[in-house]
């Protein structure tokens, strides 16, 4: 009986033993994902240029590369809040404006361009991140 007692006593010391988890293994394999998740981020704005989905105001597009760039610089004087950019898409020069993450912000901006700019609209595009 003294016998069946003391194997018992050891099977369990060794059931404890092994069911005990180092507390440092889970912080380890967090760490170890968030690296992971990191990295594959990284990896998406390299092959992005850091640039994601999101929408500009398209405030003129046309064959004539003069009155595109008059248009660009007068929105430059009038709106420094939005930023310009040119583009070419043959055979037509495009000027849009902002870097807008959401409808709803392109939506607001719309509304003050479209006084000096009745024409534009809003597009889907890629844009920049913003710089605090």
């Amino acid at each position: 009986m003294n016998k069946a007692l003391v194997f018992t006593y050891l099977l369990l010391i060794s059931f404890i033993g092994l069911a005990q988890e180092n507390p440092n293994t889970g912080q380890m394999q967090t760490d170890l994902k968030v690296k992971q998740l990191m990295d594959k981020k990284a990896s998406y704005n390299r092959l992005n240029n850091g640039e994601y989905d999101g929408f500009r105001i398209k405030i003129h597009f046309g064959v004539d590369r003069i009155k595109a760039r008059e248009i660009k610089s007068k929105f430059a004087a009038k709106f420094q809040d939005y930023t310009p950019y040119e583009d070419y898409d043959q055979p037509n020069f495009i000027i849009v404006v902002g870097d807008f993450r959401t409808k709803l912000e392109a939506f607001e901006a719309l509304k003050k361009v479209q006084i000096e700019f009745p024409n534009s609209f809003i597009i889907k595009s890629k844009i920049k991140p913003m710089k605090v």
